[in-house]
């Protein structure tokens, strides 16, 4: 269809006239942008949260709401794209917090906590006999990744398309030219024939199965269980190793999706909620791989890092994994979602709209086609139009999700939220309706 169909036309129009709406409601916001690009490119240090024609400024977070710098107040379901799982100021992270800075911090050794936060999480993820700690799930994905190459002595790496795994593993849409220097074998998710037909030539020299068992970044659209098994399977023909990136999906049942679809890989990596809302990552995995990090072993592989085991995320990290994310909270939360988004599938179904609610449990992903969608190419095919303008719709309604339309709950949410969002959702669909009319994806 030609982008200048009428339908398109209105679409745009609408587009623009919510942000010269945007504009006008948020002029601090606006100024501290402003500011901001004297001394940061494009006032930006992280790409995920710049939004076009500026982003806003949050000032102030307090149980599942936040406020801008121009006073509004918005439901946050956005949680930090899932890292924000406990809300904002839990007591029992901030009490944690508090003793771990009355006693000190950057003291250059070992503390008390790390030991037990790393047993805790070995006892929660099923994959993982050993682990250890870094900064990000960037760093965690790059050590693991680089742990294959090493003791497999092979180079190339299979990642697949939309994938998102930090920084320097980035392949949603082009990629980036600034990702780490691997060789990478990409192939498209969720296609068993064609993943297979791409390692086939190059079988003796994989080293790595690098994925996310639910795309997030790219809509969080799950990878089918047939997908992951023969995923798995592929890794021990070939002697790869597989790695489950769950930096994100590790919240969507007490030990992962590994543990909810019983398909485990060698080695797993973690970020963002684990941490108690602090920076941190984490790798680990077989004993056998893991224990080539013992400090103890003369042929042993290095790995440093001054904040690895910084005392505030420690300490975060173990209270919220043992004392308020527990298992059966993990399930609660989960189930909530899952009600939540079925909500939101009929609110858009009873209209006739081509749009739809996409992931699992608490983790949610908005796209403007009715079309299944199994990889990134499907979610492209959706109305990006109508996606900005749902975005700016709900912020003016007082709902912050991404800008991209990805939702992560935060147990901070209650039934009486959900309500604002659904009614939120179907005063979208009442205003926007006509707008769907005669859009090829949407």
């Amino acid at each position: 269809m030609s982008p200048t169909h009428p339908a398109n036309i209105n679409v745009a129009a609408a587009l623009a006239e919510a942000q010269d709406e945007y504009r006008r409601r948020n002029p601090k916001s606006l100024a501290q942008y402003e500011a901001a690009c004297a001394a940061l490119p494009g006032g930006n240090t992280r790409h995920s949260i710049y939004a076009e024609p500026f982003p806003l400024t949050m000032v102030r977070g307090d149980g599942a709401r936040l406020w801008d710098a121009d006073g509004h107040e918005y439901l946050d379901f956005l949680s930090e794209f899932t890292a924000g799982l406990y809300g904002h100021s839990h007591p029992l992270i901030r009490r944690a917090l508090d003793q771990a800075l009355d006693t000190g911090w950057n003291m250059g050794a070992q503390g008390p906590a790390e030991a037990r936060f790393a047993a805790a999480i070995c006892a929660r993820f099923p994959s993982i006999d050993l682990v250890r700690f870094t900064n990000s799930g960037t760093e965690a994905n790059l050590m693991a990744v680089s742990l294959a190459r090493a003791v497999t002595d092979r180079e190339k790496i299979l990642v697949f398309k939309g994938g998102y795994h930090g920084g320097v593993f980035y392949f949603r849409g082009k990629g980036s030219r600034v990702n780490a220097p691997f060789e990478f074998l990409v192939a498209q998710y969720n296609d068993i024939p064609g993943t297979r037909a791409i390692v086939a030539p190059h079988a003796h020299d994989l080293a790595a199965i690098l994925i996310e068992p639910m795309l997030g970044g790219s809509g969080c659209i799950p990878a089918a269980p047939e997908f992951l098994a023969d995923l798995r399977a592929l890794a021990s023909e070939t002697g790869a190793i597989l790695i489950f990136d769950e930096v994100m999906t590790s919240r969507l049942s007490p030990g992962g999706l590994q543990e909810a679809l019983g398909i485990l890989p060698d080695m797993t990596t973690l970020g963002k909620y684990v941490g108690g809302g602090m920076s941190f990552g984490a790798f680990g995995g077989k004993a056998s791989l893991m224990e080539w990090f013992d400090p103890r072993r003369k042929d042993g592989f290095q790995h440093a890092g001054t904040f690895n085991n910084n005392v505030l995320t420690m300490n975060a990290g173990l209270v919220g994994l043992t004392e308020i994310y527990t298992p059966e909270r993990a399930r609660t939360l989960n189930r909530f979602g899952e009600g939540l988004r079925e909500r939101l599938n009929a609110v858009v179904r009873g209209r006739g709209l081509s749009m739809q609610f996409t992931g699992l449990g608490s983790m949610i992903g908005v796209h403007m086609t009715d079309a299944p969608i199994r990889c990134e190419a499907d979610a492209a095919r959706g109305n990006a139009g109508l996606l900005d303008l749902f975005y700016f719709d709900l912020l003016a309604r007082g709902v912050w999700i991404a800008k991209r339309g990805m939702m992560a709950l935060s147990i901070a949410l209650d039934a009486a939220d959900a309500d604002k969002l659904i009614a939120a959702v179907e005063e979208f669909a009442e205003s926007r309706g006509p707008l769907f009319a005669g859009l090829s994806g949407g």
